[in-house]
């Protein structure tokens, strides 16, 4: 069931939303504000530590010594966390990691900050979401 609700904006704040809107695609500010409610409260989650599905991602110059062993030790120390990885020879000297994980936020957190940290590593990113259950 939807309810409505008035929100009150300053003029200058509620150009840049509308701008924001135009931007991204957004047909009108109602299926906006529905997703930003949502990414802050999913964002929520992950601080409550809740159940997480994530990605690390990881640019590399594959050249680095011992740099695609010490992202294998890391995966290893957090296998039960990982559902996937593809590895992607992007051209001679640097590759794609992506690392497909599972868990506790915290638990995904670790992983990737401790894969990203590692010398040789030129980018890398996590992404975290979750099913949102309860935000219908």
């Amino acid at each position: 069931m939807l309810k409505r609700f008035s929100v009150s904006l300053e003029e200058e704040l509620l150009e840049k939303f509308d701008d924001y809107i135009g931007r991204h695609g957004y047909s009108n500010r109602s299926e906006a504000v529905r997703d930003l409610l949502r990414s802050k409260l999913i964002s929520e989650e992950w601080e409550q530590d809740s159940e997480v599905v994530g990605v690390v991602t990881l640019v590399y110059d594959h050249h680095q010594a011992k740099l695609q062993e010490r992202i294998t030790e890391a995966q290893h120390d957090f296998f039960q966390l990982i559902t996937s990885s593809t590895h992607v020879h992007m051209d001679h000297h640097n590759c794609l990691e992506v690392t497909i994980v599972k868990g506790h936020a915290s638990a995904v957190r670790e992983l990737a900050e401790q894969m990203i940290a590692l010398r040789g590593v030129k980018s890398g990113n996590l992404t975290m979401s979750s099913t949102g259950d309860g935000l219908h």
